[in-house]
């Protein structure tokens, strides 16, 4: 499941395990985009920085994503001026386009090859009930000061009924990006450390320390950049937003190529655009998403995916696929700021919505703000510790109804089953004298127990059938059928049974 980005760089730098107590200025929790561009501001800026990962550099969610750098999020912008106001959704945006000159100019200062190229970027519909909604977000976006446009032409090789055209958009190579970033930051003498597990940060003696599993880092600050905060006290995050799993595949379609970057408007999402690989030019597919850990039938994701493709393409070649989950805000903007009117110095970002390639920069240049004691000016639109009504209340109702269903405690019991009559390949939560048993036989026929209760918040896990990992419905975290953690906000691994 690695992707293109993965596989067109030789990544060259590797780094230790943490082994000893530190003292540093800041201590930043996550080496994705967001941590590393945080850490290449404030280390330019003579801070003594250092990055602690839990797994590889930027291996997660920054080498899975399509790669758009855009302001363009969905049809954001008559929503943001309805629930929030002209003068919030004009700062949205403003910050969003202040992203994409402030990754162009990254990459001109430290000279970083990333494939970058300025792309137009289109939100379109193939469905006549839907050009209503474009054409207001068209006047809304125009409102704020910027020149969208109207279209019923694009290069895609369908006919569309509209879309909202933005120019002067981007898009890159992530993974050759933040390589360039990491080369800054060593140079400016920051420290990155990997496969080193953060347990908890809390306040101490006046300062702060981050703890991992055998030594801890003393800081001034600490930013959590670990992609869902993993700490659960104060900062209640796990309340305010969910996971959502989205597919993308890489596709050999041959000289017949297109410019632009695309997405439409209603489900099934499809998300279109070309990326360099190895000399030539390959279409990216994204969409078929869904909440993380939803009890849902997932071997055909793919698929989707390909047939949509091949509607077009019919000798289309998919040479990648691969999935990621994206942290999703209840009133769609990112939480970016302080994680807690509780914790001095402790500084999130998180709930990218799917567009992490520009709030990352956002979020970092807000971090790295505060840290100096500077007002910036976008600071509000994003506040993390904002308490303003929910507008999604719908989707709150489900996300507390999901999460105590979930609860093990509260979940009905279902009938024994005998684990022979499980397949190969196939994943069940069986329960025998009251005790619930994540059971896995693999294709050989060995079978894998382990105790299916996120070690997060205690949620009872789904099996997905598509990656065989259990999956947690309350808020996203995944483990593979050895019980082993893949993604947060749990840290631990699962329990173990013998069978």
């Amino acid at each position: 499941m690695s992707s293109i980005w993965v596989n067109s760089l030789e990544y060259k730098n590797s780094f230790d395990r943490l082994a000893r107590d530190i003292e540093t200025d800041v201590c930043i929790i996550g080496a994705g985009i967001f941590g590393l561009t945080t850490a290449y501001y404030l280390s330019k800026l003579g801070y003594k920085v250092t990055v602690i990962e839990r797994g590889k550099v930027s291996r997660k969610t920054t080498a899975k994503t399509t790669a758009k750098i855009t302001s363009q999020h969905g049809l954001i912008y008559k929503y943001l001026i309805d629930s929030q106001g002209k003068e919030l959704a004009k700062q949205y945006l403003n910050a969003n386009e202040k992203a994409i000159k402030n990754i162009k100019e990254i990459i001109d200062n430290e000279k970083i090859d990333c494939d970058f190229e300025f792309q137009n970027s289109y939100v379109y519909t193939t469905d006549s009930k839907e050009i209503g909604k474009i054409r207001l977000e068209n006047e809304s976006v125009n409102s704020l000061g910027f020149q969208s446009e109207f279209v019923t032409n694009t290069e895609l090789p369908f006919e569309i009924f509209g879309a909202i055209k933005f120019p002067n958009q981007a898009q890159f190579n992530p993974l050759k990006y933040v390589d360039g970033l990491v080369k800054s930051i060593l140079n400016n003498s920051g420290k990155i450390y990997t496969d080193t597990i953060v347990y908890d940060v809390d306040e101490k003696d006046g300062g702060l320390v981050t703890y991992t599993k055998n030594n801890k880092v003393k800081s001034k600050y600490v930013v959590i950049a670990s992609h869902y905060p993993f700490v659960n006290k104060l900062g209640y995050y796990f309340l305010k937003m969910y996971q959502s799993t989205s597919y993308v595949i890489a596709v050999d379609i041959g000289d017949d190529c297109f410019d632009g970057m695309y997405i439409n408007t209603t489900d099934p999402i499809f998300s279109y655009r070309f990326a360099n690989f190895n000399g030539k030019r390959i279409l990216l597919v994204g969409g078929a998403d869904h909440k993380t850990g939803a009890n849902i039938d997932l071997t055909n994701a793919y698929q989707i995916l390909e047939s949509e493709v091949k509607k077009y393409y019919s000798k289309a070649k998919v040479l990648y696929r691969w999935n990621t989950e994206d942290c999703i805000t209840l009133d769609k903007i990112p939480y970016i700021g302080e994680f807690s009117n509780f914790m001095n110095n402790v500084f999130v970002g998180t709930g990218f919505n799917k567009w992490g390639m520009t709030s990352s920069n956002v979020a970092a240049n807000i971090i790295k703000d505060k840290i100096l004691g500077v007002e910036n000016k976008y600071e509000d639109v994003f506040k993390s510790t904002r308490l303003h009504p929910i507008k999604n209340s719908t989707e709150f109702g489900n996300m507390i109804k999901e999460s105590t269903n979930s609860l093990i405690l509260n979940k009905f019991k279902i009938p024994e089953e005998d684990v022979i009559k499980i397949k190969k390949g196939e994943g069940k939560v069986l329960e025998y004298d009251n005790y619930k048993f994540g059971v896995y036989k693999d294709e050989s026929g060995k079978v894998h127990v382990v105790k299916p209760i996120c070690t997060h918040l205690g949620c009872l896990l789904n099996w997905n059938n598509l990656d065989k990992t259990w999956d947690c419905p309350c808020h996203g975290s995944r483990f593979d059928y050895t019980g082993k953690n893949l993604y947060d906000p749990a840290i631990k691994d699962l329990e173990n049974y013998t069978f």
